[in-house]
């Protein structure tokens, strides 16, 4: 059966600081988040790509939790593969170690790069400058291992990128106990399946995330005033929660309209206090009572 080649740019990378690990992959190919990253937390991360063989993904994880490297894995992947030169592959492990394969028979522009903690790499793109860009804004940029993997996404996009053009795009994170209500590790598993700009739509999607599904970030909450309250009140009296006059003092019935506003708008993370207010549930708020 012919194959349909997954023309691909992608990084897997781990944090070392919290454990964190994950893919990061955009594609002129229908819903790509579907065929290249895997991930396990505490045990590593896989992109398989072009002619790619989703078998790498699973049989990659399992051989770093046999305690393989991730070259050992790697490389016993490969071996064991009759279609490995169109084959492309990159795995890191919870250690931080990575390792990464560009068949022979991958189609230009195509190879890889690695550096403690990812992988990056990339087939049928308009130069190298993809995976440098991949590597290099993943190394520079700060803050938690989603925002760096979204970053270096954009900017391997802005050096060119799949040289077919774009169609979706994927995250996918993994932390212990990471998932909703810690039932299970998959802490972010977002896809953008068909979009004629995936990268920006991931971006909105990786937001909303946050937004819904993120506490409070630590040192961000604002105050709440009286001049702030009278807003909050006019914001919720325009939405339908809140009834009473507006006088600047949050008593009981602003905190019940405001719980009734975060509950049906899945702000529940983010609800707040008579003191306090989240700034992104204000902006929410602001945004939708424009």
């Amino acid at each position: 059966m012919r194959q349909r080649i997954v023309a691909t740019y992608s990084l897997a990378a781990c944090d070392p600081a919290n454990g964190d690990l994950g893919v990061v992959v955009q594609s002129k190919f229908l819903a790509v988040g579907a065929v290249v990253p895997w991930a396990i937390a505490g045990v590593g991360a896989v992109a398989t790509q072009a002619r790619a063989n989703p078998t790498f993904g699973p049989d990659g994880l399992r051989l770093l939790q046999q305690g393989a490297t991730a070259q050992e894995a790697l490389d016993r992947l490969v071996a064991a593969d009759d279609g490995r030169d169109h084959r492309q592959v990159g795995l890191v492990d919870a250690r931080g170690n990575a390792a990464t394969y560009t068949g022979s028979g991958c189609f230009s522009w195509a190879g890889g790069r690695t550096g403690h903690g990812y992988t990056a790499q990339g087939n049928i793109l308009v130069s190298q400058a993809t995976v440098d860009a991949l590597a290099e804004t993943f190394e520079a940029t700060g803050g938690s291992l989603a925002d760096r993997l979204i970053a270096a996404l954009a900017a391997a996009q802005a050096a060119g990128g799949d040289s077919r053009g774009m169609q979706s795009a994927a995250i996918l994170v993994v932390r212990e106990r990471g998932g909703y209500c810690g039932f299970n590790d998959q802490y972010i598993d977002l896809r953008v399946d068909d979009h004629p700009a995936p990268i920006d739509e991931l971006t909105r999607i990786m937001r909303l995330h946050t937004l819904y599904l993120e506490p409070t970030a630590e040192g961000t909450a604002l105050a709440v005033t009286a001049d702030l309250t009278r807003e909050i009140q006019s914001m919720l009296a325009a939405a339908g929660d809140y009834r009473n006059p507006v006088t600047g003092i949050y008593d009981e019935a602003t905190a019940t309209a405001m719980a009734a506003y975060a509950g049906r708008e899945n702000l529940e993370m983010r609800e707040g206090s008579a003191t306090w207010i989240d700034p992104l549930v204000l902006q929410y708020m602001r945004d939708n009572n424009r």
